[in-house]
């Protein structure tokens, strides 16, 4: 089945959005407390233009943000090369922005910090901006010599250019400084994108996890129904050479039973306990027909405990290596147990028999207490729980007993 394609990582636009307000909301508390240690004139008129600066500024940036999304899946040397270029138009734009929001309260300012100071400051028909001291009135014939001789001793005269080279050179400085702001913002953008992609990446990490260990689930779960059916149906058939038709039939009644009950669900689905017991009920019934002298069993679950939740048939191969390797093996009869006890918030299952266990296995059966069942257990709950689990089994004093420790957890009614 093909995989769905993964949705493009963005950035949301409230983030995008925020970053650009808390940017220029920080140039203009800045600015504004910049102007206010300084001791600016015309505070409040300045104030405004300056708010109307930020909203500017804040306009044409939301307006670069859709240019660089289109390099979100670009390479990092790309979106680099992009950034420097398009800051470039940007920081100009802002810069006159600036010059048009200031241009009508410039002369202002500057002539009222030439009050303040105890100058005079004007511009001639050249462009120049004089700066005259006023400690003392001029008289007309003196006004008239230092219009006649601008740069006479008695006043100071600050040469600049005149026209587009004087408003280019504003606008240079102002645009410097915005294109670094510019590329402030940018970084803050391409890590925000970065981060964006790199949970992407986790989540969908996470979801290729999830998948292999249900798949590995699905697997070890698959892998004991042809086992148990291959060890039923040999009992069928010797059941049908002895001529015992009617214990056959029994068994055929119960094994269907049995399966219908047991692949019913998602094989990776939880149980309850309960259900769990009554499904090995079913597969003791089902060996109690080719054992009917030798195979007992005694089954202790607390009421309590009848809700927990577990692997569906976690207990089936355990009591199938103690009818193969115990009942199967010996002459006298054989009590198969299965507990359950609560232990320091966990559940403990135990299955144990008093048969002959350990010393009548095969080399390669339980000797090491790797064979096939309960190495299929052991994964089971290591896919399934991780460390959360335990698994110890071996032989004891008169017989064999596997105890298995997962977290408890009951199902909500």
């Amino acid at each position: 089945m093909a995989s769905l394609p993964q949705p493009r990582p963005r950035v949301s636009a409230s983030v995008v959005l925020g970053s650009i307000a808390g940017l220029w909301l920080c140039y203009f508390v800045l600015a504004t407390a910049r102007g206010s240690i300084v001791g600016l004139e015309m505070h409040g008129a300045l104030l405004w233009r300056r708010f109307e600066v930020m909203l500017g500024s804040m306009a044409v940036t939301a307006a670069l943000w859709p240019l660089l999304r289109l390099l979100d899946l670009k390479p990092l040397w790309q979106k680099i090369v992009a950034v420097l270029i398009l800051a470039l138009p940007a920081s100009l734009l802002l810069a006159a922005i600036n010059q048009w929001a200031f241009s009508d309260i410039e002369s202002q300012v500057v002539a009222k910090i030439g009050e303040r100071d105890g100058l005079r400051i004007r511009r001639d028909e050249a462009g120049n901006l004089l700066v005259d001291p006023m400690s003392q009135q001029p008289t007309a014939a003196e006004a008239h010599e230092a219009l006649a001789a601008p740069h006479a001793p008695g006043g100071l005269t600050i040469s600049r250019e005149t026209g587009d080279d004087t408003r280019w050179r504003q606008l240079t400085d102002v645009a410097l400084g915005r294109y670094f702001l510019l590329l402030a913002w940018a970084a803050l953008y391409l890590a925000l994108v970065n981060a964006e992609q790199a949970r992407a990446a986790e989540r969908r990490e996470g979801e290729y996890r999830r998948a292999a260990k249900a798949a590995e689930l699905r697997s070890l779960r698959y892998q004991i129904n042809p086992h148990f059916l291959f060890n039923t149906l040999n009992s069928l058939s010797s059941l049908v050479m002895t001529g015992k038709t009617e214990a056959a039939e029994r068994m055929i009644q119960t094994l269907s039973t049995f399966y219908r009950r047991s692949l019913a669900g998602d094989p990776t689905d939880d149980l309850s306990l309960a259900e769990e017991i009554a499904l090995q009920r079913l597969y003791l019934e089902i060996e109690g027909v080719r054992f009917p002298d030798r195979l007992r069993s005694n089954i202790a679950i607390p009421d309590g405990l009848g809700a927990a939740q577990v692997p569906g048939m976690i207990l089936q191969p355990l009591i199938e290596n103690s009818v193969k390797y115990a009942v199967a093996r010996s002459g006298d009869p054989v009590t198969v147990s299965i507990q359950a006890r609560e232990e320091y918030g966990c559940l403990a299952l135990t299955v144990a028999d008093d048969g002959p266990g350990q010393g009548s296995a095969p080399a390669n059966g339980l000797t090491d207490g790797c064979g096939i069942g309960l190495a299929n257990v052991r994964d089971r709950l290591a896919a399934r729980f991780g460390d959360q689990a335990s698994f110890d089994s071996g032989p004891v004093d008169g017989g064999y007993r596997t105890v298995i420790r997962l977290p408890l957890v009951k199902a909500h009614a």
